[in-house]
């Protein structure tokens, strides 16, 4: 569903993605890419790839930090290199 939002609205996707600072760059992005729309409307469709990509970085981080967290806690598995 955040995928959704940020697609569509993609300011306010990051922002309830936890992430502030790249919602303001992607606003900045929008309001300089406003401008061009007549002569590359393509362009619009930059600041909802960035908040897409954000967010999918973002959800892997802390699927990466859950894993990370699990090893540290129990121990690597079974049958795992050492």
């Amino acid at each position: 569903m955040i995928y959704v939002l940020s697609a569509l609205l993609p300011p306010l996707g990051l922002l309830l993605n936890g992430q502030p600072f790249s919602a303001i760059f992607n606003l900045f992005l929008i309001v300089l890419l406003r401008d061009f729309r007549a002569v590359f409307s393509l362009l619009l469709l930059v600041p909802s790839a960035h908040a897409v990509i954000a967010v999918h970085m973002k959800r892997e981080q802390r699927r990466h930090q859950e894993v990370v967290e699990a090893i540290r806690q129990h121990g690597p598995p079974a049958g795992y290199p050492r």
